[in-house]
């Protein structure tokens, strides 16, 4: 949610806070702005409601500078509009400052302190920078200014902040909590970023933050502080990736490159964790801490929250360790009674999520062990796990979930099979990972070779629909709510996934003529079952559709999948459900990439 870029020492800033805040566009927004100071007295704020392309538009060429910060904001107090963009501006028009987050007692702040200043937004910033500009009136300096107003924010907040001085404008302050912040070390200037993404044309470098820490950042000088004065030293960590890892390229939209992928992510998966010889490369301090465990929580939001559901099922069928799956947003209020030794398994696209970052910081507390699954090298969660695994699926800039999540299924299975030869199961030892991944990406070639085949369902099936029903069993039920997902949350449509034993308990009632249902079925146990499922919505007027397994087709089934395990069956059977999210939210003519009011990383809770 939200996006911040700053740059300090280079005078080509306007277009470096620009080209980063639209790389910070999958991220989720509704309007943007930027501040630029040339350091010769001539400054220029620049704010619009909307997309980049917007806020360009109203950049006219003068607006130049070598020092400025930018953000892209998603609504949480005040409308979006031109007024509730960031960059907000203190009343003596000193200070400018960008705000990730929530203030939780910003209503509080306002009625105590400012009940002088008049302010122009609705937004819980303004009260922020205000409150900079009142302390530094009183006779403080701007960092003292800085510190006061963060102690006076309440520990139920989040925060990353990014302010300029006026009268000090080659200078950055820098500080967070719970919302992630980066700053980035260039080539005779410096950075200041709320994913890397944003800055990997101007460095490969970067320092990670601690919430707490306050942050000067000069062209030529990047000093880390704690709240009490003492200096901490950090070094910068590298990043890979590849600019250009994070363009389209030939692709109309991120989510059909994302979904196109997905087989390469598999072999990088094998490629990563998989020796010659085949054994697997997983810290053994790890496997040691698995094996010690009662019972394994898995703690995630959303499509993570689909993935862990698989993983369950692939730990106790594999494993035979007992396994619980559980919403963070949940957990983290309303904790369930935990086994005598608990380990917490969490999954995480961005490593930034706050549900779940609340939930690791309670785990901390009791001194349970914990691992992070995540996309993100030195992310929060990453950094306060006490174990981490990498998805390597590469920049994911899609708001709806693709590569990520097959990616986190495919890691929990190695993680499963490493744990399983550690625990010296018969069953895990035969069980050939690598070769079954191997075989997974070559069915998900199969299927996204094959667009044409869902494109015309999602056509008949989707294009004008106001609802629709995605039915399964066992982990084809856990697919079924992943793919309701995706298809809600990029067409629209009111889509939910259910256990098709379950229809008859109710929600059969909501079938009527020309009522879409898509049914997923891969597992023979179930399969005669799910298909009668399927019959009584027909005899009811529904528009069917069946994704099947090769080894359980029937004439007449739109999708038939490659032959995989049965316990891997979900890497392959979401694809052709992700291209019918894909396919039917373009016929509808929406945005692919960035469905109306989502965020691509949760940051707040």
């Amino acid at each position: 949610m939200c996006g911040i870029v700053g740059v300090t020492g280079n005078s080509d800033a306007t277009n470096i806070l620009l080209d980063g805040l639209q790389q910070l566009e999958y991220r989720g927004y509704d309007s943007a702005g930027i501040y630029v100071n040339d350091q010769a007295g001539n400054d220029f704020l620049v704010k619009e409601k909307g997309r980049i392309a917007d806020l360009r538009a109203e950049v006219s060429a003068d607006v130049k500078g070598s020092t400025g910060i930018g953000h892209t904001r998603w609504a949480t107090h005040g409308v979006p509009s031109k007024v509730n963009a960031h960059p907000h501006v203190s009343a003596n028009g000193r200070f400018f400052l960008v705000h990730n987050g929530v203030i939780g007692n910003f209503a509080q702040l306002k009625e105590e302190y400012l009940s002088d200043v008049k302010l122009v937004s609705s937004t819980d910033t303004e009260v922020i920078v205000q409150l900079i500009g009142k302390f530094s009136d009183e006779g403080l300096s701007t960092l003292d200014a800085f510190k006061k107003v963060i102690g006076l924010v309440d520990e139920t907040s989040s925060y990353s902040f990014l302010l300029m001085d006026k009268n000090d404008a080659d200078t950055l302050y820098v500080a967070k909590n719970k919302s992630p912040l980066l700053i980035g070390v260039a080539d005779g200037f410096n950075v200041v970023c709320s994913d890397a993404i944003a800055m990997l044309n101007q460095t490969h470098d970067f320092i990670e933050l601690v919430d707490g820490e306050i942050v000067i950042v000069k062209p030529d000088s990047v000093k880390i502080q704690k709240m009490d004065g003492t200096e901490v030293s950090r070094e910068p960590f590298h990043v890979d990736t590849d600019a250009s890892a994070a363009q389209k390229g030939a692709y109309p939209y991120y989510m059909l490159k994302e979904i196109d992928e997905q087989p390469g992510v598999m072999r990088t998966l094998v490629q990563e964790y998989f020796n010659e010889d085949g054994s697997i490369k997983i810290d053994a301090d790890l496997l040691n801490a698995l094996s010690q465990a009662d019972r394994l929580y898995v703690v995630a939001a959303g499509t993570s929250y689909h993935a862990g559901l698989v993983g369950k099922e692939l730990f106790e069928k594999l494993a035979k360790i007992p396994t619980e799956v559980h919403v963070a947003s949940e957990f983290a209020y309303n904790p369930p009674l935990l086994s005598e030794k608990p380990f917490f398994i969490f999954l995480t696209q961005s490593g930034e999520t706050a549900d779940s970052r609340q939930v690791l910081t309670q785990v901390n507390a009791q001194g349970y062990p914990s691992l992070t699954i995540t996309n993100v090298k030195a992310s929060t969660l990453d950094r306060e796990a006490t174990y981490t695994l990498l998805l390597h699926a590469g920049p994911e800039i899609a708001v709806a979930s693709t590569k990520a999540y097959t990616a986190q299924i495919a890691v929990l299975a190695i993680l499963v099979k490493a744990y399983g030869e550690a625990k010296g199961l018969q069953a895990v030892k035969e069980f050939d990972l690598a070769a079954e991944l191997t075989k997974v990406a070559n069915g998900m070639q199969e299927l996204v070779d094959e667009k044409g085949t869902v494109e015309k369902v999602a056509k008949e099936m989707l294009e004008t629909t106001r609802n629709a029903f995605y039915l399964g069993r066992g982990i084809d039920y856990a697919v079924a709510q992943e793919a309701a997902l995706k298809l809600k949350e990029v067409s629209y449509i009111q889509t939910e996934g259910f256990a098709s034993g379950e229809l008859k308990h109710g929600t059969i009632a909501l079938i009527e003529e020309g009522t879409p249902v898509i049914a997923v079925i891969t597992n023979p146990k179930t399969a005669t079952h799910t298909r009668s499922n399927t019959q009584e919505v027909l005899a009811r007027g529904a528009n069917v559709m069946i994704i099947s397994s090769r080894g359980v087709a029937q004439e007449g089934d739109q999708v038939v999948l490659p032959d995989v395990n049965p316990l891997l069956s979900p890497l392959l059977s979401i694809v052709p459900t992700q291209l019918l999210a894909y396919y039917a939210s373009l016929q509808r003519g929406y945005d692919v990439d960035k469905p109306r009011n989502l965020a691509k990383s949760v940051t707040v809770e």
